[in-house]
């Protein structure tokens, strides 16, 4: 990266071609472990996380013709140790896992690995629908050095070090218009 970005209030982490050669690197390290995706599927977290899986899934239907890639929407609203907390009444996301995730490997995917509550709300979630024979998790960024809970993805985009009053904030070109990451300072 450019010393010149560091000097800027919001930088740009990943942008453009690099976004997508991250998630292509992505798929790539998923295909070394999963091989054609028979004894795995894939699971997006409510809400940012399944703009992830869709675009995972995606790309590995491309990369594996004829092989079937099983994704899912998991909501964790009310799975989050704080939801009582909010000011405001929540409301719920969808869930969609339409396949068996008994005995199989999860893959969990969330766009940004922060503190590991989100991480920790999606595995209770997970347990309505079944014992997985293993659980991994893949996001784009890790913003490392701030974990309330041990947790740790097994792949990873991007790593970042931020501060908490920082936000990094994916967009996504289905619902943003394109895809950047970016970490914006001073957020309250």
């Amino acid at each position: 990266m450019p010393k010149s970005t560091h000097t800027m209030q919001n930088p740009t982490l990943l942008d453009g071609q690099k976004f997508q050669i991250t998630l292509q690197r992505l798929c790539r390290q998923l295909i070394e472990n999963h091989n054609d995706f028979s004894e795995s599927v894939l699971i997006g977290i409510q809400p940012r996380g399944i703009y992830l899986a869709k675009r995972i899934a995606e790309e590995l239907r491309k990369i594996l013709p004829g092989k079937t890639i099983l994704q899912g929407d998991l909501d964790i609203t009310f799975y989050r140790d704080d939801f009582r907390r909010r000011e405001s009444q929540l409301v719920p996301n969808q869930t969609k896992i339409d396949f068996i995730i008994e005995g199989k490997k999860v893959v969990m995917m969330d766009d940004v690995l922060w503190t590991g509550r989100t991480i920790r709300a999606a595995m209770d979630a997970l347990q309505a629908f079944g014992r997985p024979e293993k659980i991994e998790l893949l996001t784009l960024v890790d913003r490392r050095y701030s974990r309330h809970i041990p947790v740790s993805a097994d792949y990873v985009g991007i790593e970042v070090d931020s501060i908490a009053s920082q936000k990094v904030v994916v967009s996504w070109k289905e619902t943003d218009g394109e895809d950047k990451i970016v970490l914006l300072s001073d957020v309250k």
